[in-house]
C-alpha cells in the first residue's frame, strides 16, 4: 500500500490527483475511493492507496483516508 496526500480535487468531474510519498503524481477517480466520498476529501489530506497501471499511466485504487491522519 502506498501513502500520499491529496494534491488536487476536480469535484465536478469526479477525479483528482494524489502526490505520493515519492513525489509522483497519481490520478484517482471517485470510483476508486473506499469508505469516503469525493466531497469529503480535502487537498493536503493524507491517504493510503494501491496503484494499478492504466492506458493513461498510474491510477490510484482502494483510496482510503490514512489512519495516521
Amino acid at each position: 500500500m502506498h501513502t500520499g496526500k491529496i494534491k488536487k480535487i476536480v469535484s465536478d468531474r469526479g477525479f483528482g490527483f494524489i502526490s505520493d510519498s515519492d513525489g509522483r503524481e497519481v490520478f484517482f477517480h471517485q470510483s476508486g475511493l473506499v469508505d469516503v466520498r469525493l466531497e469529503s476529501l480535502t487537498e493536503g489530506q493524507a491517504v493510503e492507496f494501491d496503484v494499478e497501471t492504466s492506458p493513461k499511466g498510474p491510477r490510484a485504487i482502494n483510496v482510503k483516508v490514512s489512519a495516521a491522519a
